[in-house]
């Protein structure tokens, strides 16, 4: 089928605004669609517009073999930022026991994961500044400082600062080279490269863990080796990143430091990290009664009141947040953060749900594999059916379905369910969560001008960030209170009641141990709490689809000037 019935057969999504239907040879975005005009000739923009101080350049389509070396270039970065965030799960006990720090073991994942969200929602305006090179160079490095001062860190404030550093590098690593697909790669195919960049981030997180324990397990360095022995690939893809990727920012008179939202930036940061930080430290470092979450989360709550404030009126912001009420970007955004509550707060309960039933760590790890697997497969084909069919929101409900099938499945388990029917319900969840990633990202960029593309996908970057942890502490919320009550319920009139639920809602090992008669009871206890969870979760998935369903379809153009 021809590009031209394609976008014949789309829904008339610009009538509603007033216009006729978009083809490839007219311009996709209309003034009423966006908060700006439309692009002019060669993708710059027209006097006027929001962002008058700044012209965007079209990059020149490139050969296919330069575009793999770029986007190869840039994958090993994504590759090993998801590896970084996953390695420390079989690290952290070696580490905290060589520092004779126990509180150590929670912050070396929290110190990485907060820098790394912060970082990816300022990398699109600030590549736009500097460019997309420069900042590739720039995470490279910094990811590879920073696994250099883990590796020779000699005790545990060294180790933490490291982790940081790391983040720092891995939130642009991630998220810069998603720009770049963008700017070298026509929506039409963008898709499918989209789909290969998320089974280099779906491996590295699968192997990660993996990988550590080896290192760990069979090395004379130990853990630090795990570090270290990534410090060279990344260097290498620094000095190619250099080399390779010309894309031009955007051009401006003024200098650069005029043109960077240092309000924007520092409110963006603050909101995220106060959030974040009172989020993974109440319940786990600390109890969500200290001061630390009392007073990180409402100032959070602050700062993003004042950063929808601050960019509201930013001529320039880091991120617009009058397009982020463009339905079709508002609609991706939610989808995007409700999904990723969703496959995160899975990732973490699946385990403990398959380790109370007495799967090793080892085994019940092997049994989520489907997942990352199903999120590679669901992405290719999610972008494979957009460039055969130019569309996106019927795709988009399919796999939300999808999704939603496998949560049933979730909700579904006890302690009988066969292993294989957990294993295709995370395949489902999996897959569907993939396409969604793929399908809401290409929505989002077909929705706005060529020149806020890089900004738009950080915004879809900071929904994926939130969700994430918010969605393990729902989740943890809901699974503390209906284990605890259940077990209440069951055995709060037995002798010594309330030091023995205390400790086995502390560790799993006190399911070995426990007073005669109380295993069926304790069992049923945990299997409801899991239960719970997987309603939730089901709550949420139900949420997205509506979410998705609210998209507008847009042209793909199949030509980077999208004419």
């Amino acid at each position: 089928m021809s590009d031209s019935a394609n976008d014949a057969s789309l829904p008339p999504a610009d009538e509603e605004n007033g216009f006729p239907p978009a083809s490839e040879r007219t311009p996709l975005l209309k003034p009423s669609a966006q908060n700006g005009a439309p692009e002019g000739e060669g993708g710059h923009q027209h006097e006027g517009d929001p962002q008058e101080e700044e012209t965007t350049v079209i990059a020149e389509e490139t050969s296919f073999t330069r575009l793999a070396l770029i986007m190869g270039t840039s994958w090993v970065g994504v590759f090993l930022g998801a590896t970084d965030s996953t390695i420390i799960a079989t690290l952290t006990g070696p580490i905290s026991s060589e520092f004779n720090s126990l509180s150590l073991m929670s912050w070396l994942a929290t110190a990485y994961l907060i820098s790394n969200a912060a970082c990816q929602p300022i990398s699109g305006r600030l590549t736009d500044i500097f460019g997309r090179g420069p900042g590739l160079v720039f995470s490279n490095i910094m990811f590879a400082a920073g696994n250099l001062i883990c590796g020779l860190a000699r005790d545990a404030n060294v180790m933490i600062l490291g982790r940081v550093v790391a983040g720092i590098g891995g939130g642009g690593l991630m998220s810069i080279s998603t720009f770049i697909a963008s700017d070298l790669i026509p929506l039409r195919k963008r898709g499918i490269v989209q789909g290969i960049g998320n089974i280099c981030y779906g491996s590295g997180a699968m192997l990660g863990g993996v990988f550590g324990g080896l290192l760990n397990d069979h090395t004379k360095l130990g853990w630090r080796l795990a570090f270290l022995v990534q410090v060279p690939p990344v260097l290498v893809s620094a000095v190619l990143a250099a080399v390779l990727v010309k894309i031009p920012p955007k051009q401006s008179d003024k200098s650069f430091l005029a043109r960077i939202d240092f309000g924007g930036v520092f409110l963006t940061v603050a909101f995220l990290v106060l959030l974040l930080l009172g989020l993974n430290s109440g319940g786990n470092q600390v109890p969500w009664t200290h001061p630390l979450p009392l007073t990180s989360i409402p100032l959070s709550v602050v700062a993003f009141v004042g950063f929808l404030w601050w960019e509201s009126k930013a001529r320039q912001p880091i991120i617009p947040v009058k397009l982020l009420f463009t339905r079709t970007v508002l609609a991706a955004c939610v989808a995007n953060l409700l999904c990723t509550m969703v496959v995160i707060t899975g990732m973490f309960y699946v385990p403990l749900y398959l380790q109370v039933l007495g799967d090793s760590a080892t085994s019940a790890g092997l049994k989520i594999l489907p997942a990352p697997v199903g999120v590679s497969i669901g992405s290719v084909a999610a972008g494979y059916m957009m460039k055969k069919t130019g569309r996106y929101v019927r795709l988009s409900v399919v796999n939300m379905l999808i999704m939603i099938v496998g949560l049933v499945l979730f909700t579904l388990q006890n302690e009988t369910t066969p292993m294989w029917m957990t294993c295709v319900a995370f395949f489902l969840v999996g897959s569907g969560y993939g396409a969604i990633l793929t399908t809401t990202l290409l929505a989002c960029i077909s929705a706005v001008e060529h020149s806020q593309q890089a900004v738009i996908t950080s915004a879809t970057y900071l929904a994926r960030s939130l969700g994430g942890t918010i969605g393990v502490t729902i989740g943890s919320a809901i699974y503390q209170n209906i284990l605890k009550a259940r077990l209440w319920d069951r055995f709060g009139d037995e002798p010594g009641a309330a030091e023995e639920i205390g400790r086995i809602r502390d560790s799993l090992d006190e399911l070995k141990n426990l007073p005669e008669g109380w295993y069926d009871g304790v069992i049923s206890s945990f299997m409801e709490a899991f239960r719970g969870v997987w309603i939730a979760l089901l709550a949420l998935a139900v949420g997205a689809l509506i979410a998705v369903s609210l998209l507008k379809q847009y042209t793909l153009h199949s030509t980077l000037d999208r004419r």
